[in-house]
């Protein structure tokens, strides 16, 4: 069988058989005859570009480990919780905050040190700040996410405090446990905010919710993978449409509004989430309780994982609700990434 010639001029074209005459008209021929003939090129080509796509990943990898390096010659000399803290992961966090900018991330990162030097977030105990976590207004769920992430609930309406610094040191308490709880390897947690309950006068004041969100992305950068907030009522938008302002773009876009009433809202859900482990406060088949008793026994434990980590524990017991406790009293988890 001969293939059809570019070059064949009408004259010859007559002069072959009928049988092997080609209509270049036909476009089911010159699909599959084209296909056949330039199926190596295209194999090429994919080949080229996957090639040429592999490498400029390699030199992404390379370059933003240069800038890693970078930034950790351009701090100053860190020693102990501020060596501990500045891991390689801690380190692209920030520069991933401020998209790779090393001057930028260096003072970010350095403002960090800074409060975590005069704040001690890593010091604060479980008895500190129980009493703002009495109606379970936020935790630590006992799921995780499809990803295996840490996963903390919040339950605005049932607030049950108005102190502004109250609320924040129990949320910070509650960032750096579930830090510390995070799997190897995983940097980010989600978070599942269910607004039943809430209104105007349940929720924490304009200024608190600026601060802590002020703290979240300038000291916890990079540490959420989605914000679900789930069914808020119409009043919430008008309080939305204020704090918003106060949010960077990267954090912005991880926040999603969730309605029962939506396919997509769901099925962007099912996408985080397993169905059988989430609340269905949140649309999935589980139950939600909180046992403040049962919670308070967890964290203790998870105090003791963390005076550890961060060489805070007094010889060879841990002082917890004014008791000295010894590793046989509590037995710690094994220790995963550090609160960074």
């Amino acid at each position: 069988m001969s293939w059809p010639n570019a070059n064949l001029n009408v004259e010859n074209r007559d002069r072959q058989p009928i049988s092997d005459q080609r209509d270049v008209g036909d476009p089911s021929i010159d699909r599959r005859s084209l296909h056949f003939l330039l199926s190596p090129i295209l194999l090429q080509g994919n080949m080229f570009r996957r090639k040429s796509q592999n490498h400029q990943e390699v030199d992404i990898t390379a370059e933003r480990d240069a800038k890693v390096k970078q930034l950790r010659d351009a701090l100053a000399p860190l020693s102990g919780r501020s060596l501990k803290f500045c891991t390689d992961a801690c380190l692209r966090r920030y520069l991933e905050a401020r998209n790779w900018n090393l001057d930028k991330a260096q003072k970010m990162l350095e403002c960090t040190l800074k409060w975590r030097s005069e704040y001690k977030p890593e010091e604060i105990r479980w008895h500190e700040v129980a009493h703002e976590g009495e109606t379970g207004k936020v935790s630590k769920a006992n799921f995780h996410d499809r990803k295996g992430r840490t996963v903390l609930i919040m339950r605005p309406g049932k607030q049950n405090t108005t102190s502004p610094e109250g609320n924040i040191r129990h949320l910070v308490y509650l960032m750096e446990n579930a830090i510390l709880n995070l799997p190897e390897g995983q940097e980010q947690m989600s978070w599942l905010i269910d607004f039943n309950g809430w209104s105007i006068t349940t929720n924490i004041s304009i200024k608190t919710s600026r601060d802590i969100i002020y703290i979240l992305q300038n000291h916890y950068p990079e540490r959420l993978a989605v914000v679900a907030l789930y069914n808020p009522p119409k009043i919430f938008h008008a309080f939305w449409k204020v704090v918003k302002y106060f949010v960077d773009q990267k954090t912005f876009q991880k926040i999603q509004f969730v309605y029962p009433n939506d396919k997509e809202s769901l099925e962007l859900m099912k996408t985080f989430f397993d169905t059988e482990n989430l609340p269905s406060e949140f649309g999935g088949k589980a139950t939600l309780k909180y046992d403040h008793e049962e919670f308070s026994r967890l964290m203790a434990q998870d105090d003791v994982k963390t005076a550890k980590f961060w060489e805070l524990d007094r010889g060879n017991g841990y002082e917890t609700n004014g008791q000295v406790k010894s590793e046989a009293d509590i037995e710690p988890k094994s220790l995963t990434a550090p609160a960074s």
